[in-house]
């Protein structure tokens, strides 16, 4: 089986065909999904699914990328993921690449997810782009890590140096691929992909965005991350069988989930 461990099914060009998307999911062997918030205004349209449909999980947080939208506090984010479908903080972060001038409000963001993740002991799902140097400062002033008693989390849609990757890693972090990884002009990346423990690996889609090739260009969805499992399979020379039973593990395991789907630990 495999596990989409990032996505966005409650965007509107995949939310309008949810039956068609589920379809797919069970042709692939796609068993799970994580829908990731990305604001706090449509975070109602992600529990939704979550609580609608028994293999699609959640998460909560504000995406580094949204600098017109409601600013949450720590308290907020708290709040909202004492749901038990709630099982991430994100998606946080920064982003360097598409904003600029004083993003210093991006970074106290960052800091207030953390904190957050820190209290409820929820995973997060970090995204970082033109920013790794402050993005890994930042984890550790703040204690993000299993290693200084934090709750980990997962470098989701990972573009970065083998440097960043065991920075992260260090942390107790995984390191999720998405379609990027199966890119011929990605060959950075796949070294990097290479040199990364299976043990530490996530894959995901990111949909609608960044499908793997041989659907580059077009949508993307959850149904798709197989191809990222065996490209991976692939490049690593290892059995697909291996890459998707290790991963569907790393994905439960970090975020606390029993086989069944239920909280580990309640």
């Amino acid at each position: 089986m495999y596990i989409d461990s990032h996505c966005h099914i409650n965007f509107p060009e995949l939310s309008a065909r949810l039956p068609d998307i589920f379809r797919k999911m069970e042709e692939n062997g796609v068993t799970h999904a994580l829908c990731v918030s990305v604001d706090l205004p449509e975070f109602p349209q992600v529990l939704e699914l979550a609580e609608k449909y028994p293999n699609i999980y959640a998460s909560v947080g504000v995406h580094p990328d949204y600098e017109e939208t409601p600013e949450p506090s720590a308290d907020d984010l708290i709040r909202l993921s004492r749901h038990p479908k709630i099982i991430g903080i994100g998606e946080t972060g920064l982003d360097y690449y598409r904003l600029e001038g004083d993003l210093e409000w991006q970074r106290e963001r960052f800091r207030r997810h953390i904190r957050a993740s820190r209290t409820t002991g929820k995973p997060l799902i970090i995204h970082t782009r033109s920013a790794s140097e402050d993005t890994i400062r930042i984890m550790r002033e703040e204690g993000a890590g299993t290693d200084a008693g934090g709750a980990g989390g997962v470098m989701h849609c990972f573009t970065e140096s083998l440097q960043v990757a065991e920075a992260a890693m260090d942390m107790g972090f995984y390191i999720s691929f998405s379609g990027i990884v199966t890119f011929k002009s990605a060959k950075e990346l796949q070294a990097v992909a290479r040199a990364v423990p299976l043990e530490r690996m996530l894959i995901e889609t990111d949909a609608p965005y960044l499908a793997p090739v041989p659907h580059r260009g077009k949508m993307n969805e959850p149904g798709l991350v197989r191809h990222v499992a065996e490209y991976l399979s692939t490049l690593k020379d290892i059995p697909l069988e291996r890459v998707a039973q290790q991963t569907s593990d790393n994905f439960f395991k970090l975020f606390k989930l029993s086989r069944c789907g239920t909280n580990a630990e309640t």
